[in-house]
């Protein structure tokens, strides 16, 4: 059974974004060096950058584009090749197949059964240097 790990919020207009999140949430939202993605600090974390509040978790933002449209919850699981060849099977299906984040892990995108655009998230193996994303 996969948990919920990350989430990511698209945006429109990145800026105006994080200053609503911050003003109306306070949370801290920090650019990611090199990429245009942007962590989504909604917890106290640890110097690993894990969460410290049990059942809390961190996300990111990025700009509205292509087909991730909406807000997204993203899944842990062990083999995302295997959970992609599940979704289909169960009548979903793959909207942006496995791509790696360098040092951590990779990450992959569908769409369940009813529209809804998912997430997965697998950790390099151990001893690579993965994690899960900030949460």
């Amino acid at each position: 059974m996969g948990g919920v790990v990350h989430f990511e919020i698209p945006a429109d207009d990145q800026e105006r974004a994080r200053k609503f999140y911050r003003d109306a949430l306070g949370w801290r939202i920090e650019p990611v060096p090199g990429m245009d993605y942007n962590m989504v600090i909604t917890t106290d974390m640890d110097d690993a950058g894990q969460s410290t509040t049990p059942g809390a978790i961190n996300g990111g933002m990025m700009a509205r584009e292509g087909q991730i449209t909406s807000p997204v919850i993203t899944i842990d699981v062990p083999d995302i090749n295997s959970t992609l060849k599940s979704v289909e099977e169960s009548g979903g299906s793959v909207l942006i197949p496995k791509n790696e984040v360098p040092g951590m892990g990779y990450t992959a995108y569908f769409k369940d059964s009813e529209g809804n655009v998912m997430g997965l998230w697998e950790n390099l193996p151990a001893g690579e240097g993965g994690q899960a994303p900030v949460s």
